[in-house]
C-alpha cells in the first residue's frame, strides 16, 4: 500500500525518510502554501469575515507536484508542525487535494526520531478544526489591523510606516520604558563598608546596616563623613551569628521563553538566532553512524511536562554518570503556569544518552552551544537540590550595626551540571567567628551611589515581559522582536533595545488613535480568546465580530486625529532647497529622519539631516584624512561618512556582521550600491570578488555546509553554485 507523508521542511524529508520503508513517499510544502493575498485585504467583512485564500504564487509548482504524487498513493498523512500553524497548513492542503478522494489522516510528533514517527503513524487522527479556527482568527485579526491602519499612516503621516497588532504593543512597552528612563531623576545615597579581620585571619567586609536600630539611609557626603568620624574609634564586636542551611532547587527544563532568555544571557544569542538554531536541532542533523535524527523536542512550547520514558532515561544516566547521591528518590515535576496550553512537552534532548561532547564534532559551534545548554538544563532539572550553609554575622560598634554573610556549598547537587551565574553566587568567605569577639578595624570605606532608572529591555527581558503580560505565544516572541527591528522602530545598541525617533513617532500616533487596540491588557485578553477558540468554547467569528465593532469606530475617527498630528511631524527648517529655493522640511523614512523639499512632488530633492544630534560617531578612522567616521543614512540604508564632510567626501559601507564565506578571506560582507541598485559584497573588494543580490544570513547549509545562505521569498537558498539547496523558513 503506497503512502504519502506531507511535511513543511525539506530537512524533515531528509530525516524522516531514513526511518520509513519504500512504501512511503515524503514531500515538503516549504512552509505555508495557501494564504491571504498580499495585494489586498482578502477578507469579506460583509459576509461574516470570510477569508479569501489563494495559492501563493511561488508555491504553485510545489502544490502541483504534491497533487501528482497524491494521485499515485492510497493514504495521505499530514505531518506538519504540531501547532496551530501546522494544523492550518494541513487543512489547506487537504482542501486542495479533496477532489482526488483519498484517505487522509493527521499525524503529529513532538520529536523527529524513528520511534516517535512510527508511533504517530500508528495513531493517526483527523485534523483538529479548533486549532485551525484559532490560527485563522489570529491571521484575520492581524490582517485587519495591518491592512486597515497602515494605509492611514501612509496617507496622513508618512509613507512606509506600518502597524501590527502584537508588534506595536511590544514597541509601546519599549517606548514607555524609554520615557521612564528619560523622566527618571537620580537620587544620591551613600554606603559605608568596614574592612575587618581577627588575629592571624583573612580580611573580610561588612556593610553598615542600622543606626540606632533603624535601617540607615545616608543621603549626603557630609552624613557619610560624620558617621566615619564617629565609627573610627569604636570597638567592633561580634553581636550575633546565625547559621542556616540553604537549599537551592533545580530549575525546570526549558520552555520557549526561558530558552530564549538563557540563550541571550549565557550565549549572547538573539531570540531570532536561538529559534533558528533550535529549528535545526529539532528537524534533524547527521550525527555520524546514527545518521540524520532530531536532537531536541519541539521548540515552541509553554509546558514543563516531560514524557515518563524520558524521565526514566535521564534518571538512569544521572545515577550512572554522577552517582546515586545526585538522584532524588522520585522524579522532579514542575507546575505549569495557568496560561499554559500544555500542547507539547518541555524542550529536551530526544535522547539524554546523546551527550553534547559525544556529538560535538557533527555540530556547528552555535549548534553545539545551544544543544549543550538544553542538555545540561534538562539533566539538572532531574537532579537533587544544591545545599549550602549560610552564615550571617552582625557586628556592633555602639549604635552602629554592620552586617555580613558568607556561604559554603556542602553539596553541589544540580550545580555540578548546570552552573548558575557568578552574580547569583556572590558570597564572601568568612573566618570562624565567636560571639563577643573583638575585631580589628582596618579601614572604613564610604561609597557614593545614585538610584538607577529601570533598565532598557534586551532580548531576554523583553521576552520575559511579553510572557508575563500574556502578549503573544511561544512561536511569536522572536518574530515580534525581529519585525520591529527590521522596520527600524527600534535599534539594538550594546544588546539593549532603544526606540528610534521613527518608532517613538509611530507609537505615539497609534496609542493616541487606537488606545484600545494597542493596549497591553486588551492584547493579552485577545490571546486568551484565541485559546478559547482552540478549546472549542468560543467561535472564531464571534471573536472577530466583537473586535471589529469598536475597531471600525476608531478607524472612522483615525484620519482626522492623524491629520492633526501630522502638523507636528513635518518640521520646517531654515535650510533652503538648492534645486528650487523652497524651504526644506524634516520627514521620517524607514531609515530615520531626513530633509525633503517642501515643494514635493514638483521637487523631489532629499538629503541626509546634518544635525550633530543625529550623528552616530564610530571608532572607524577615515583613511583619507584621519578623522572619525560617522553613521549616516541614505535611501539605501546606513553608511559611514567622514565627519569632516564636505571638506572630505570619503564614504564606506557598513558590515552586516557576517564574515565573507570565501576560503582564506578575512573580509566582512557589506551592503554596496551599484548602477543596478543595492547588492552585498566583500569589504576586501577588489581582492575578493564575492557578491550576491540578496541579503546573506548566518545559516549553515545542511547539505554542503557552506557557511551562509540567502533568504528569498520565504526560502533559504544556498549560494554555493555546486549545491543550490533550498528550504522553507522565516526571515523574522
Amino acid at each position: 500500500m503506497k503512502k504519502l507523508i506531507i511535511v513543511e521542511s525539506p530537512t524533515k524529508v531528509h530525516t524522516i525518510s531514513k526511518f520509513l520503508s519504500n512504501d512511503f513517499t515524503i514531500r515538503s510544502t516549504m512552509g505555508h502554501i495557501i494564504d491571504l493575498p498580499k495585494s489586498k485585504l482578502g477578507i469579506d467583512i460583509e459576509k461574516g469575515f470570510e477569508p479569501k485564500y489563494i495559492v501563493m504564487r511561488d508555491k504553485l509548482k510545489i502544490l502541483k507536484q504534491i497533487k501528482e504524487t497524491a494521485k499515485k498513493v492510497d493514504i495521505i498523512y499530514f505531518a506538519t508542525d504540531p501547532d496551530r500553524e501546522g494544523e492550518a497548513i494541513s487543512w489547506h492542503i487537504r482542501n486542495y487535494l479533496n477532489d482526488i478522494k483519498k484517505k487522509t489522516y493527521r499525524i503529529t510528533f513532538n520529536e523527529i526520531t524513528k520511534k516517535a514517527v512510527l508511533s504517530a503513524i500508528e495513531k493517526p487522527r483527523d485534523i483538529d478544526m479548533n486549532l485551525v479556527y484559532a490560527q485563522q482568527a489570529r491571521r484575520i485579526l492581524d490582517r485587519l489591523v495591518g491592512y486597515l491602519i497602515s494605509p492611514l499612516l501612509w496617507k496622513n503621516v508618512q509613507g512606509g510606516l506600518s502597524a501590527g497588532r502584537v508588534q506595536s504593543v511590544a514597541l509601546r512597552m519599549i517606548c514607555e520604558r524609554e520615557e521612564e528612563i528619560s523622566n527618571f531623576k537620580p537620587e544620591e545615597y551613600w554606603s559605608i563598608t568596614a574592612h575587618l579581620k581577627k588575629e592571624s585571619s583573612l580580611e573580610f567586609t561588612a556593610k553598615l546596616f542600622k543606626i540606632k536600630n533603624e535601617k540607615c539611609k545616608i543621603k549626603t557626603k557630609e552624613e557619610a563623613e560624620s558617621i566615619l568620624n564617629n565609627c573610627k574609634d569604636k570597638n567592633f564586636i561580634v553581636k550575633n551569628i546565625k547559621r542556616k542551611e540553604k537549599i537551592k532547587y533545580p530549575p525546570p527544563p526549558f520552555i520557549t521563553s526561558t530558552l530564549q532568555q538563557e540563550a541571550a544571557n549565557k550565549l549572547g544569542f538573539t531570540s531570532k538566532k536561538t529559534m533558528l538554531i533550535a529549528q535545526q536541532l529539532y528537524e534533524g542533523l547527521n550525527v555520524g553512524e546514527e545518521g540524520s535524527t532530531g536532537l531536541i523536542t519541539y521548540m515552541r512550547t509553554d509546558s514543563f511536562r516531560i514524557a515518563e520514558e524520558s524521565i526514566n532515561e535521564i534518571r538512569n544516566l544521572i545515577k550512572t554518570k554522577y552517582g546515586k547521591e545526585y538522584l532524588p528518590p522520585s522524579p522532579n515535576y514542575f507546575k505549569n503556569k495557568k496560561s499554559s496550553q500544555d500542547a507539547h512537552e518541555a524542550i529536551r534532548p530526544t535522547s539524554a544518552l546523546r551527550e553534547p561532547d559525544k556529538i560535538k564534532e557533527f555540530l556547528s559551534k552555535d549548534q553545539f552551544k545551544l544543544y549543550d545548554l538544553i542538555w545540561k538544563r534538562f539533566t539538572a532539572s532531574q537532579m537533587k537540590p544544591a545545599i549550602s550553609e549560610v552564615t550571617e554575622v552582625e557586628i556592633e560598634a555602639d549604635e552602629y550595626l554592620f552586617k555580613t554573610s558568607g556561604e559554603v556549598i556542602k553539596f553541589k547537587g544540580f550545580l555540578s551540571v548546570y552552573q548558575i551565574t557568578e552574580e547569583e553566587n556572590k558570597e564572601e568567605t568568612l573566618p570562624v567567628l565567636e560571639l563577643g569577639e573583638k575585631l580589628i578595624l582596618l579601614k572604613l570605606v564610604p561609597e557614593q551611589h545614585f538610584t538607577s532608572p529601570p533598565p532598557r529591555y534586551n532580548d531576554a527581558s523583553l521576552v520575559k515581559a511579553l510572557e508575563e503580560n500574556n502578549i503573544g505565544r511561544p512561536s511569536t516572541y522572536a518574530p515580534i522582536i525581529s519585525t520591529i527591528l527590521e522596520r527600524n522602530y527600534i535599534k539594538r545598541i550594546e544588546k539593549k533595545f532603544h526606540p528610534t525617533d521613527l518608532g517613538i513617532l509611530v507609537n505615539s500616533i497609534l496609542v493616541k488613535t487606537f488606545p484600545d487596540i494597542f493596549n497591553i491588557k486588551f492584547t493579552a485578553n485577545m490571546e486568551e480568546e484565541l485559546d478559547k477558540i482552540e478549546e472549542g468554547t468560543l467561535t472564531w467569528k464571534k471573536v472577530i465580530e466583537e473586535f471589529y465593532k469598536p475597531f471600525s469606530e476608531d478607524l472612522k475617527k483615525a484620519s482626522n486625529i492623524m491629520s492633526d498630528m501630522k502638523k507636528n511631524v513635518d518640521e520646517e527648517t531654515t535650510e533652503v532647497c538648492e534645486k528650487c529655493g523652497k524651504k526644506m522640511v524634516i520627514k521620517w523614512g524607514p531609515s530615520g529622519k531626513f530633509l525633503a523639499c517642501s515643494g514635493f512632488p514638483e521637487c523631489k530633492n532629499t538629503k541626509s539631516l546634518n544635525d550633530d544630534t543625529e550623528k552616530e560617531v564610530t571608532n572607524e578612522i577615515c583613511d583619507k584624512c584621519g578623522s572619525k567616521m560617522v553613521v549616516k543614512f541614505s535611501r539605501f540604508g546606513k553608511f559611514l561618512a567622514c565627519e569632516k564632510y564636505p571638506e572630505c567626501k570619503n564614504t564606506k559601507s557598513i558590515s552586516i556582521g557576517i564574515k565573507c564565506p570565501k576560503e582564506g578571506c578575512n573580509g566582512n560582507i557589506v551592503l554596496r550600491r551599484g548602477k543596478r541598485g543595492v547588492f552585498y559584497g566583500c569589504s576586501n573588494y577588489p581582492k575578493c570578488n564575492f557578491l550576491t543580490r540578496y541579503k546573506p544570513v548566518e545559516k549553515v547549509c545542511p547539505k554542503c555546509k557552506y557557511p551562509i545562505m540567502v533568504f528569498v521569498k520565504n526560502k533559504f537558498i544556498c549560494i554555493n553554485p555546486e549545491c543550490k539547496y533550498e528550504e522553507t523558513g522565516s526571515s523574522i
